[in-house]
């Protein structure tokens, strides 16, 4: 199952958030997916209290520095600037992991940010316990719908994020086209007067200023 649930709670210098991601101990399964605006300079950190040998799956869409760590703080996973990232791993102790992500190598540029959190492993559709016969072609063929609904959710949430960057950069774009545009028909317009006056400085009378010595 999936949750799109979250408390924050503001932490460290300004500008600097951390989440914590609401665990749900009667799910066997959950998983988080967040998208959010990562500022320029700026660092956001999210936080997750998971149990020793439960398995995890970090994925998304960063464009910025990634940073895992566990309870003690070893970095468990290390990423520059990669674009999409996935990483899979099993939880070594009790405690709260986090992950960090970091825009604070740029200074102009603001960065959208989507991610997906998955922790444990979604239980079967129908449970082998207690089962005295194999699942009937009926069973058989909701598995395989299930699987590809599933399929087509995770293709979806990745087209979302994908969708809002190339949204984010053509509105950018847009932007710096407009002023490029308002900035040349400025030029335009100084250098058009500019050569008024030096054309009408061309072709007006000048007047010279004779004076006669008398002997």
């Amino acid at each position: 199952r999936r949750r799109h649930l979250w408390d924050a709670a503001m932490g460290g210098a300004a500008g600097r958030w951390g989440w914590r991601l609401l665990a749900l101990p009667l799910l066997p399964s959950r998983a988080s997916e967040i998208t959010f605006k990562l500022p320029d300079s700026a660092k956001q950190c999210f936080y997750e209290d998971m149990a020793q040998g439960t398995k995890c799956t970090l994925d998304g869409h960063y464009d910025v520095d990634c940073r895992l760590e566990d309870p003690d703080g070893e970095v468990l996973h290390k990423e520059m600037k990669k674009q999409h990232d996935s990483f899979t791993f099993t939880a070594s102790k009790n405690g709260t992991y986090r992950f960090c992500f970091s825009n604070e190598f740029s200074t102009i540029t603001h960065k959208t940010v989507y991610f997906d959190f998955q922790v444990g492993e979604d239980p079967p559709l129908f449970p082998s316990e207690n089962r005295d016969s194999a699942l009937t072609q009926v069973e058989s063929a909701c598995v395989s719908i299930h699987e590809a609904l599933k399929s087509v959710i995770d293709y979806q949430t990745h087209v979302r994020p994908r969708e809002a960057q190339g949204r984010s950069r053509a509105e950018d774009l847009n932007t710096r086209v407009a002023y490029w545009s308002v900035g040349e028909a400025l030029v335009l317009l100084v250098v058009s007067i500019g050569q008024v006056f030096l054309l009408q400085s061309f072709f007006s009378d000048k007047r010279t200023t004779t004076t006669r010595v008398g002997s």
